[in-house]
């Protein structure tokens, strides 16, 4: 007779789940809690006291970030699960918070059934993924791979002049540098897809191959203001106008760089946004993400051609500023591979993918081997009250890093 495989308590963590999510839980079922808010504190002092009741050990680094290690049987870098607790605005009940939980569960699971890793086991929150309250978003993580100063970002205030500095000192959350993650033997972040392709295709797990690289520019076209109603229309330098132009002639011409592009025009600010008055100016953002450098620079070259038309134009001026830019992040094939044996033992269907959006584990990959997994989304909703996955499919989930666990650490 086969021996039945070890899995998670899903009732256990649906029900954990749910206490978080009352820890800033918004009337219509979503949740709001704000990097370094009294609600991320207390959810942080309730996720400390899960892990110290497993006799964990409970470190929290110079950003904020909490690390929690199970001792092994040899001493080696810990293997390394997690994400971030901290949301949008009216955000969901799972982003980010499901690969924390499912980290937990995991290792309440090998407790309650005296399991002693051969290796450390450590689940990390990591602070401020989201940037919603302090921008950057992956701001820990950010610092921690060398992407971010740390001195500047500590500088960095909110929407009512408090610095992430003095916010981390006010919820008690002000750790020590030597608490930083240094060495890993993996890093492994479940998430909720926050895209429609696993409901749609009918897939239980999406193994993330990679976050694709994305550019940002912010455009900047500048006119004339005059009167709305005694201007003629050949004499007039409507910056917005302008802008319709740039974008009714790049939008097809992107479209057709290739089918897996993806392209938002996501800010715009018009200047003096007057309805009686031609607008002068007109800011806002286009931004473009794929898996391949080439395809973004191909971008990039639209972007350029097509402002130049507008110039030539005659009427206004423009300006580019590059804002953000990230090449495609290649997670580590071994772990991967990992991953797959995991859903074909489990008997999950699943489904290789890019992530279009970013991660942590982004960044903890310049440090650690590292590799992330996707659970759907209903209807791709994400960063909204709506945001919704199945407690099935979240137990699937969390059975995948169990899975993943048991075998490494028995290599």
């Amino acid at each position: 007779m086969q021996k039945q495989r070890l899995l998670v308590n899903g009732k256990r963590l649906k029900d954990e789940l749910e206490i978080f999510a009352d820890y800033g839980r918004t009337p219509n079922n979503g949740v709001t809690r704000l990097a370094l808010s009294e609600e991320d504190r207390l959810a942080r002092d309730y996720f400390c006291e899960c892990c110290e009741q497993l006799g964990m050990t409970v470190k929290v680094d110079d950003k904020g970030s909490i690390w929690a290690t199970l001792r092994g049987i040899e001493d080696k870098p810990p293997i390394i699960m997690g994400s971030h607790l901290d949301t949008v605005k009216k955000g969901g009940r799972f982003d980010g918070v499901l690969g924390v939980l499912a980290g937990l569960e995991v290792v309440r699971t090998l407790v309650e059934n005296n399991i002693t890793p051969r290796i450390p086991i450590t689940i990390v929150n990591i602070t401020n993924e989201e940037g919603a309250r302090f921008e950057p978003s992956m701001m820990a993580s950010g610092v921690l791979s060398g992407k971010f100063d740390k001195s500047e970002m500590l500088k960095k205030k909110d929407s009512d002049g408090v610095t992430f500095e003095d916010a981390l000192e006010k919820i008690g959350y002000t750790g020590e540098i030597k608490n930083r993650l240094e060495e890993g033997t993996a890093f492994l972040e479940l998430h909720v897809e926050q895209g429609p392709v696993l409901e749609s295709e009918n897939f239980a797990i999406g193994v993330v191959e990679a976050v694709m690289g994305m550019v940002c520019y912010e455009i900047e076209i500048t006119g004339e203001s005059d009167h709305a109603g005694t201007t003629p229309m050949a004499m007039r330098k409507d910056a917005l106008f302008a802008m319709n132009d740039f974008i009714q002639s790049i939008r097809p011409q992107l479209g057709k760089l290739d089918d897996e592009l993806v392209f938002t025009v996501g800010r715009v600010n018009v200047k003096p946004n007057i309805h009686t008055v031609i607008p002068n100016k007109v800011v806002f953002s286009l931004e473009a993400r794929h898996k391949d450098e080439s395809v973004i620079k191909e971008v990039e070259k639209k972007i350029q051609e097509h402002s130049q038309m507008i110039i030539n134009q005659g009427d206004c001026d423009v300006k580019l500023t590059k804002m953000w830019f990230r090449d495609t992040v290649w997670f580590d094939e071994k772990l991967i591979d990992l991953l797959e044996k995991a859903a074909q033992t489990l008997g999950y269907s699943y489904k290789k993918m890019i992530s279009g959006a970013g991660h942590d584990a982004q960044f903890i990959n310049r440090i650690i081997p590292s590799v992330m997994l996707f659970v759907p989304s209903k209807n791709g909703k994400s960063h909204c009250e709506e945001e919704a996955t199945t407690w099935r499919e979240c137990e699937q989930g969390a059975n995948m890093l169990l899975e993943v666990i048991l075998t490494m650490v028995k290599e």
